[in-house]
């Protein structure tokens, strides 16, 4: 036996073998609907890309294979795979490069050809782009499309008059199209007749999957000492937090019931991962600032207004930075900002009333953090991504962040806005969005239910004539 790299010890049984057996089961399934969940990089879209090749190059194939990807990036990426095992089995197949597939919507694919005369058409996540097209479908990351359910719609009847539909995805929240597809086989008998298949990353590893990576990696990765509990520590540990790792890697969807946003609301509002987001566009800049020091994160989020979309623009986050090296980062940013909104809150008075005083009182707006601030905070957020009217980066620290906070009601029936306290923050993110969110839709009055701090605590000091006192709401008001 040929020596092997790697400190691996689940070795499959045929260690030459191209596929491992979750892989190879997954490519000989020819039912016509079949759902594959699953953890994810563990080279199920590879294996995908082998079975298109083989069906669509066949001697006498009926059918065009038309893939859907989550973006350009993995549309292009999937036809680079075909590419190459095409070459691997010696099949007669031409790139044909982007073609253009429907001129009036301005939908392209990215095409192999093969001598069969079948293609194979790899599009981005337009479930138009399935519409009046016959022939076998891959519907690759389905949870993460913008509208899971209308892309099975659409997709599903050009398998009418044959060919089949592949499914394959990680999960995207409790509530999610796909999770309920999944439950529908596993709680409600099936009705659609879908061959169901799951692995997770620990399945994985135990077929073989950390062997096969570690011939791949270079001789010096540090992945190569791993054995498959440290390599499932080290993949656990890189997440973004406890219930992403669930998630992505175990095949255990988000509770949307728990969470105060959705992840399918999230990921309605975030940009494609392609999209230069931070490009301004000439419109109004507005900024929100959460304040910490060292446990919590001081997080800078900008957006820029066009029309009725605040689109995010810039994110600072910034810790164990004095107050002084903070403001070398973020008053800058206060210098383009028409209005900027600062957590007022413990660390954040003393920021609020040296930021009013550099920049002035109608462009700092001090908002002091209570229950019912933060509800009048976290609404708006959560009404613009539902009306589409928000635009946020595609980042699993963000989203995670965002996905902390959760609203409870108490045994008095008052609303209360919490997150969990993590090494992370305090969804420090999120507060500093909504802040930005108030910024750019106060537009110089707050909004209703946001208590701002009357003025600096040092505007216009004067010991014999003023002083201040605390309100009940945490307003500081002066006192004659």
């Amino acid at each position: 036996m040929a020596k092997h790299k790697g400190n691996a010890k689940c070795i499959p049984a045929n260690p030459d073998a191209i596929f491992l057996p979750f892989q190879s089961k997954w490519v000989k399934d020819n039912s016509r609907l079949k759902l594959m969940e699953k953890s994810r990089q563990i080279g199920l879209s590879w294996s995908t890309a082998y079975a298109a090749d083989e069906r669509t190059a066949a001697q006498g194939a009926r059918h065009d294979q038309w893939v859907s990807s989550r973006d350009d990036l993995q549309a292009r990426l999937f036809i680079e795979d075909c590419k190459m095992w095409a070459g691997i089995m010696n099949l007669a197949a031409k790139d044909l490069g982007e073609v253009v597939i429907d001129p009036k919507d301005r939908i392209s694919a990215y095409v192999l050809e093969f001598a069969s005369g079948k293609r194979i058409h790899s599009m981005s996540s337009n479930p138009d782009a399935q519409a009046g097209k016959r022939g076998s479908r891959v519907l690759d990351e389905f949870a993460l499309h913008p509208d899971p359910r209308k892309l099975w719609s659409i997709a599903y009847p050009g398998i009418t008059w044959g060919g089949n539909m592949e499914v394959i995805s990680t999960h995207r929240g409790s509530h999610n199209f796909f999770n309920q597809m999944i439950r529908e086989v596993r709680e409600h008998g099936n009705p659609k007749g879908i061959s169901l298949h799951r692995v997770t990353l620990q399945d994985a590893l135990d077929q073989g999957f950390l062997f096969k990576l570690q011939q791949m990696l270079p001789a010096d990765d540090e992945r190569q000492a791993m054995d498959e509990a440290q390599y499932f520590d080290f993949i656990r540990a890189g997440c973004a937090d406890e219930e992403s790792f669930q998630q992505e890697y175990m095949c255990n969807p988000a509770d949307d019931d728990v969470a105060f946003l959705e992840y399918d609301l999230i990921a309605s509002a975030e940009y494609p991962s392609t999209t230069d987001w931070q490009k301004l566009e000439g419109g109004r800049l507005f900024a929100g600032v959460d304040i910490g020091r060292k446990h919590d994160l001081t997080v800078l989020w900008v957006v820029e207004l066009l029309g009725d979309v605040i689109y995010t623009r810039h994110i600072e986050r910034l810790k164990n930075m004095r107050k002084g090296e903070q403001e070398q980062v973020l008053f800058p940013w206060f210098e383009r900002c028409e209005r900027v909104c600062i957590d007022y809150t413990g660390l954040g008075i003393g920021w609020g009333d040296d930021a009013q005083d550099r920049f002035g009182q109608y462009k700092i707006e001090c908002v002091n953090f209570n229950p019912k601030t933060k509800e009048a905070l976290a609404y708006p957020i959560r009404g613009a991504m539902e009306d589409r009217k928000l635009r946020i980066p595609h980042d699993p620290k963000i989203r995670a962040d965002l996905r902390q906070v959760t609203k409870q009601v108490t045994a008095a029936g008052n609303v209360r806005f919490t997150a969990e306290r993590t090494v992370d923050g305090h969804a420090d993110h999120f507060w500093a969005l909504g802040l930005a969110v108030h910024a750019a839709n106060a537009l110089g009055a707050p909004s209703a239910g946001v208590q701002v701090a009357a003025t600096s605590m040092r505007d216009s000091f004067k010991p014999e004539k003023l002083r201040y006192r605390q309100t009940a709401g945490g307003i500081f008001t002066r006192v004659r």
